[in-house]
């Protein structure tokens, strides 16, 4: 039953949680105590909106009031639980949307303030195998409707949650015998790798989102007849396509790159229409995809990802400042692609737009000069600093790990140093090819203090890994050299491209626009004398 308020009186309302957060002068109470009375109203308008399907002001709730009593109450403690809030909204059943959808963000909010125990994992999983329950199982599409920001973030946290989980198996020393033996008593496989692979897979089957996308791709319209009754329907479209965003994440996680890029092969990631609907979600695809082509040697994908995601960072910057619960994963996931994209921009040069170059001479360019100076141990710092937190699909009970002791992670740090030792002598064997049109395959021995049949496999490396690099990248014109042997002579090519100056007039525009704003406000803010009294 939905709450009968004065949805006319709703603008007065809600100034109770927005503007008067520190108002607790009326309380409702419950078993957590006593709730502050703009949590009661917030809870009983976003039940009422929930239920009466008006998405407008669902989505000024979620992505407003909800963080900001967030903020102010419930900042190191949860929200209320689920059976005071159904008490609060008057709600008979306890397996209705709206308490599924308010089991979502308490647990989201533990995971995210708090310390969840074994319990509240536990009881989260199964709260998200109800919820996913409600949306596959339904004879005919569900009739609700959610902000597409909302259902990014259940996608998301759930593939977190279950990251979350499986680190904290792996960590045998820190539980304790009760929790073992919750872990070994699970019949219910809880937060299986399996069983969550399984749940994104049929969200996207639910709304054939692969056949909408391979439609969209061609430019033909989207009929019942390509994305069925179901597809038909946003809720559906939208979880299924960020669905494949959390089935690329999930699969770099556990080392599988052929596979999340299978995933995501009709994705166009350029495209204002599905991948800009949630700027985070357009972020995490472009990180995850750009990781999988690094790890297969696919740096020219790599780099064209990049830098256009990096680009768009950068001319949104004050959209994600001004949300402060985003901001710090936005430039977290910024620092990890810089240092990304220095590696991939030392194994396959391109030429890079002049902001992305800035950005990596401010944060990586002491390591890219060491790497220049054949400091190879940089390249670990630089995997480590950008790379995400791998996971085992299979947790085991055994102190000594398969993995060694940094675990998955170290096993993929093994596979990306051979490859950085396959590459080792091609950034000198390049330097010394920038400065010749043509040189004797003996001379270029006696550089590189080699045999001249090692240089001739050093030259066929660095042509392989040259070609293999690009990937299937377009723009093939602006590798910085290219060469061919004849007999015993190697002819070099310059294809260096002659440097944009536009790109770097407008970034020094856009600073100085930034220094004036500084300046101006700086010059209008009123300075208060001292007390001299």
């Amino acid at each position: 039953m939905a709450w009968q308020g004065n949805v006319a009186a709703m603008p007065v309302q809600m100034q109770m949680y927005y503007q008067g957060a520190g108002n607790t002068t009326g309380t409702t109470t419950g078993s957590q105590g006593e709730v502050a009375e703009p949590v009661v109203n917030f809870l009983k308008w976003f039940y009422h909106f929930i239920e009466k399907r008006e998405i407008y002001h669902v989505e000024n709730m979620y992505e407003d009031g909800y963080y900001k009593i967030s903020d102010f109450y419930f900042k190191d403690k949860p929200w209320p639980s689920p059976e005071v809030v159904q008490g609060i909204v008057e709600e008979k059943d306890e397996a209705c949307i709206f308490m599924i959808l308010y089991r979502e963000l308490y647990y989201r909010h533990i995971y995210a303030r708090l310390k969840p125990t074994l319990e509240h994992r536990f009881d989260s999983y199964a709260n998200y195998c109800e919820l996913f329950s409600y949306l596959l199982t339904a004879e005919e599409p569900v009739k609700i409707e959610l902000p597409n920001k909302w259902l990014w973030d259940i996608i998301e946290e759930f593939v977190y949650q279950f990251q979350n989980f499986q680190q904290f198996k792996s960590k045998a020393g820190k539980i304790n015998d009760e929790e073992k033996s919750m872990l070994r008593d699970d019949e219910d496989n809880v937060w299986k790798v399996t069983a969550v692979l399984n749940i994104l897979l049929q969200l996207t089957e639910k709304c054939n989102i692969n056949a909408q996308l391979i439609a969209a791709k061609k430019g033909e319209p989207i009929t019942e007849e390509i994305a069925g009754e179901f597809g038909m329907k946003p809720i559906y479209a939208v979880t299924g396509f960020f669905s494949l965003v959390g089935l690329l994440r999930l699969y770099v996680l556990l080392g599988d790159y052929h596979m999340a890029l299978s995933c995501i092969e009709h994705v166009q990631f350029k495209d204002k229409d599905m991948m800009a609907l949630v700027p985070a979600c357009q972020i995490t695809a472009n990180y995850y995809a750009g990781f999988a082509y690094l790890m297969i040697r696919k740096y020219g994908n790599t780099i064209q990802l990049y830098q256009h995601i990096l680009g768009y960072m950068q001319r949104t910057k004050q959209f994600f400042q001004n949300r402060s619960f985003q901001a710090d994963d936005i430039n977290k996931k910024n620092e990890q692609m810089l240092a990304l994209l220095a590696i991939a921009s030392t194994f396959c040069p391109l030429r890079l737009d002049e902001s992305v170059n800035i950005q990596i001479k401010e944060k990586q360019g002491d390591k890219v000069a060491r790497i220049q100076h054949g400091d190879m141990a940089v390249y670990d710092d630089l995997f480590f600093s950008g790379c995400p937190k791998f996971l085992s699909p299979v947790v085991s009970e055994n102190p000594t790990s398969p993995f060694g002791s940094s675990g998955p992670r170290g096993l993929q740090l093994q596979v990306f140093k051979a490859e950085v030792e396959q590459q080792r002598l091609i950034p000198t064997l390049r330097s010394f090819l920038k400065l010749y049109t043509s040189i004797p395959i003996s001379k270029l021995a006696k550089f590189l203090d080699m045999h001249e049949n090692e240089v001739r496999c050093c030259l066929m490396a660095f042509k392989h890994k040259k070609e293999v690099a690009k990937g299937d990248s377009t723009d093939q014109t602006t590798m910085d050299i290219d060469f061919y042997v004849d007999k015993d002579m190697v002819h070099i090519s310059d294809t260096k491209i002659a440097r944009h100056y536009g790109d770097y007039y407008v970034q020094q525009v856009l600073k100085l626009k930034e220094s004036n704003k500084l300046i101006l406000g700086a010059a209008l803010t009123p300075v208060v004398p001292a007390n001299t009294a």
